[in-house]
């Protein structure tokens, strides 16, 4: 019996695809996913701005030295990215110009890393690690407003709630997750929790604060109005960030060590879906407005996974710069 050619050149097509590694499978479009990607990355000291529908890097961007994070304007505007390892400053981006228009000097305030933009998108709430501090800056006039001392040692990531009254720091070196009280510039009181507390986000009505502990691998939620800890999960290498669907019915959690990424109900915190990217070393991760869809930062394979939040799946992946790690998404499209 004769094959038919078609057939033939068909099942050829699908091995071939098959046959390619990880890194050559680039780009893949999701239907109907628009909007820009703000990416840093580390080793390179650069951002990229990403159009999400063709996957084409639009400009990358210098930043200060070892950028890790970065935070967005609600209406996409401006970025702010963290310039770490070792720097003290605040590297601003507008978006749509894609351009640096300003650096701000954090003068003392070294080692800034976990940021979160205030109500209002002209304050940022970002860590200076080095100094054990929660630092204010006005990044429209590029000024420090005040600086909020957490009184422990690796104050590193910050989760503020959705009405900027409050912010939790998870302090690496102490062991504790820090409450303060972003209205009056005052230290509340820190809480004991699991060894190494790294990643940290806070639900927007501040009920839960999530904390990932790199010491034992494991994920515990905080009370705050009773001080309680209870385990969400456990076994992880490294809980490197946390992230809730907008309806704060989901929780993301990349294991840079164990790279998995981790999709669990928060009410029941069980899990839904683990995904493994072996190699890749996943590690930033921003969820779009919708709550379909994730960007997962690969710093190991220099791209963006895409995933599919209902469906726990990978749906394609963007190209990025060189270790990337901090990202944020806007649904504003730039144009050409």
């Amino acid at each position: 019996m004769r094959s038919d050619p078609r057939i033939v050149a068909a099942v050829l097509g699908t091995l071939l695809l098959a046959s390619e590694s990880p890194a050559n499978q680039v780009h893949a479009q999701v239907e109907g996913l628009t909007g820009t990607l703000v990416v840093v990355n580390k080793s390179v000291s650069t951002a990229t701005i990403i159009d999400v529908a063709t996957g084409r890097a639009l400009a990358t961007l210098p930043t200060g030295p070892g950028p890790h994070e970065v935070a967005l304007t609600a209406d996409g505007s401006l970025a702010v990215v963290t310039d770490y390892s070792p720097g003290s400053s605040l590297t601003i981006i507008d978006v749509p110009g894609r351009r640096v228009v300003r650096t701000v000097d954090l003068s003392q305030y070294a080692r800034p890393h976990g940021i979160e933009f205030l109500p209002g998108d002209s304050l940022v709430a970002v860590t200076s690690e080095a100094t054990q501090n929660l630092v204010i800056v006005n990044v429209r006039e590029g000024v420090i407003r005040r600086a909020i001392g957490t009184q422990h040692r690796g104050s590193h990531m910050v989760g503020v709630v959705a009405d900027g009254s409050r912010a939790w720091t998870g302090d690496m070196s102490d062991n504790t997750v820090t409450e303060l009280d972003l209205r009056t510039g005052e230290y509340i009181r820190s809480f004991d929790v699991p060894q190494t507390p790294e990643a940290i986000n806070v639900t927007p009505d501040g009920s839960e604060v999530w904390v990932g502990s790199n010491g034992t691998g494991r994920v515990s939620v905080l009370d705050p109005a009773t001080g309680r800890v209870t385990t969400a999960a456990e076994g992880f290498g490294w809980p490197y960030r946390i992230r809730f669907t907008p309806d704060v019915r989901t929780v993301l959690l990349p294991d840079l060590r164990n790279e998995e990424l981790r999709i669990l109900d928060r009410a029941t915190r069980t899990e839904r879906a683990r995904l493994a990217f072996a190699g890749e070393a996943p590690q930033g991760i921003i969820i779009t407005p919708d709550g379909r869809h994730a960007f997962l930062a690969l710093s190991g394979a220099a791209r963006v996974a895409i995933i599919d939040i209902a469906a726990g799946t990978v749906a394609g992946y963007l190209p990025a710069g060189q270790t990337p790690d901090g990202i944020v998404y806007t649904t504003r499209v730039l144009t050409n």
